[in-house]
């Protein structure tokens, strides 16, 4: 990897293209360039046959500059750094601060790539990057670019192993607010790697890594626990905390709505006994009738009698409080 910095101070990590790649790149593009040239000349001393030597040698060297020049340029220009070669072998030109390369980068490129790529058959190149620490040619020097890979195998992310099961639930009381994320990811990278690591070794900095994890929380590693149990656990316990509050979160935002929708359902299915407050309302004024209660006629017929609804024979809401 190499760590480039941009004008905005952050660091990026791009992989430089070696010479192989780079080699089979440039010759892709020499091959597409003289087919081009080849019959771009066939047609042109065609269709110059009756012009003297002279017009005829200035056509020749014109149709060298701008096919094996000037094509070049334009084709690295228009598609940022992207050439038919480099994008067959997944490489792309970049600046030295990771952006795409313009005219003027191109250009260099281009304009030294002559020298070192045509008239000395790519010696010049071979040798420039060989020395150069990110396998810079002349070209890349001058112009301030570099050739960069753009596919790259996607590394296998590692699998934590759950911990013991006699282990589950045992540190759910475990304060982990004081744990940096450094030591998490040590843990981490330990548990997905420990199978690889020698037995002694993996024991050494299993128990090194739960010393500082007892330190951080301040209860010390219980007694009969082997560290990368104990670690596998506290893991688990993270990773279980850090799933319910996700949880809650998603539902505190949903369940306001569907909590008034489920209580409007319910409300016309439920009524209440007149309490002492509502005789004396209806001495004084009109019944306070509840929302979503039937309003009765005041035609003299008898009120039907009220009962609360026992609290099993209730709709439930639907709604339940998040763990």
């Amino acid at each position: 990897m190499s760590e480039l910095v941009t004008g905005e101070a952050v660091a990026l990590e791009l992989r430089p293209a070696r010479l192989p790649s780079r080699a089979l790149a440039v010759l892709l593009d020499l091959v597409v360039a003289v087919a081009v040239y080849v019959a771009v000349t066939i047609a042109i001393v065609v269709s110059t046959a009756s012009l003297d030597e002279a017009a005829q040698t200035a056509l020749s060297i014109a149709t060298f500059v701008l096919v094996l020049v000037g094509g070049p340029i334009a084709v690295e220009t228009l598609s940022h750094g992207r050439s038919l070669g480099k994008m067959a072998c997944g490489l792309r030109v970049v600046r030295d601060d990771g952006g795409p390369i313009r005219f003027r980068h191109a250009l260099v490129r281009g304009l030294i790539g002559v020298i070192e790529i045509l008239m000395t058959f790519g010696v010049v190149a071979c040798i420039a990057s060989f020395v150069s620490a990110r396998g810079r040619r002349l070209g890349d020097v001058f112009a301030g670019t570099l050739v960069v890979r753009e596919r790259i195998p996607v590394a296998r992310t590692g699998f934590v192993p759950p911990p013991p099961p006699w282990l589950a639930g045992r540190f759910s009381g475990l304060d982990l607010s004081a744990v940096p994320d450094g030591l998490w990811l040590a843990v981490r990278q330990y548990l997905t790697r420990m199978q690889q690591l020698d037995p002694q070794v993996g024991w050494s900095m299993a128990e090194r890594l739960a010393s500082d994890l007892a330190e951080r929380t301040g209860v010390p590693v219980p007694q009969g626990v082997p560290p990368a149990a104990y670690l596998a656990a506290v893991v688990h316990e993270r990773q279980s905390r850090e799933a319910r509050r996700a949880f809650a979160s998603g539902s505190a935002s949903s369940t306001p709505s569907a909590a008034e929708a489920d209580l409007a359902a319910d409300a016309p299915s439920v009524t209440r006994a007149p309490s002492a407050a509502g005789a004396t309302s209806a001495v004084n004024g009109p019944p306070v009738v509840p929302p979503g209660a039937a309003v009765e006629s005041s035609g003299g017929a008898r009120p039907e009698e009220s009962h609360e609804v026992p609290a099993g024979d209730r709709p439930g809401t639907g709604f339940v409080p998040p763990a």
